[in-house]
């Protein structure tokens, strides 16, 4: 099944949302949330390679118009990896804060969205696309393995009272940080209104990568009990 991941915008959501990306910086550096800004901007160096090297350049499935592709789908790579891989690693931490730290991500892409589509009409329109059929199967197996060696994990687990890693804890960080980015997408206009886009995006793209993110995060914080 072919799902199209489509976006058209006009060129000032590409501005107005490196001020916000410079905004969620400030709050990570203020707060000390360090771990949290490198493995964001790992991840979008990483989205990056695999969007450009392998979407783009290896399957054709990435199509950009009126933007240099190079650029366009660095800027979408680095914006989407760091603030969700960001926003996941301050949700696994379990700190008493997350509720403020997701309200202002998601209020962040709010207001880039809309307000790039009420104030952008000046400025240039550029149109992405990307077809899934040729990897999502792929993705599927790759979310398939992760959940089962952690379900595996919790099966054989000798702690009764915790009974391994909460699992629909992993699927909530995994499933709800796709569907925010992917629900204002929708909601502003930007992204076709396809319920399927939605929910098949929203159940593979970023969560086929949570359980191997956190055992990441387990193994860099071992010391650490989470609140």
């Amino acid at each position: 099944m072919e799902i199209y991941a489509a976006r058209t915008f006009p060129a000032l959501f590409i501005f107005l949302d490196l001020g916000w990306l410079c905004i969620f910086i400030g709050f990570l550096l203020v707060f000390r949330k360090y771990q949290a800004l490198i493995v964001g901007g790992i991840a979008g160096i990483i989205y990056f390679i695999v969007d450009y090297g392998y979407f783009y350049s290896v399957l054709h499935t990435r199509v950009v118009t009126g933007a240099d592709t190079f650029w366009l789908l660095f800027w979408m790579s680095f914006s989407y990896g760091l603030t969700n891989f960001a926003w996941m690693w301050l949700l696994f931490e379990r700190g008493k804060h997350w509720k403020e730290w997701s309200l202002l991500i998601i209020f962040g892409w709010i207001a880039v969205a809309f307000a790039s589509q009420n104030f952008g009409s000046a400025f240039p329109v550029i149109t992405t696309n990307r077809g899934t059929g040729t990897y999502h199967g792929i993705m599927a197996i790759i979310l398939f393995i992760g959940y089962a060696i952690q379900i595996f994990r919790n099966l054989g687990s000798k702690d009764t009272k915790e009974g391994g890693v909460n699992l629909l804890w992993l699927l909530g960080i995994g499933v709800g940080i796709q569907f925010a980015w992917e629900a204002v997408l929708l909601l502003a206009g930007i992204r076709p209104a396809h319920a399927v886009t939605l929910i098949v995006n929203s159940l593979i793209e970023t969560n086929l990568g949570v359980p191997y993110a956190f055992w990441i995060f387990s193994a860099m914080n071992r010391k650490k009990k989470p609140d």
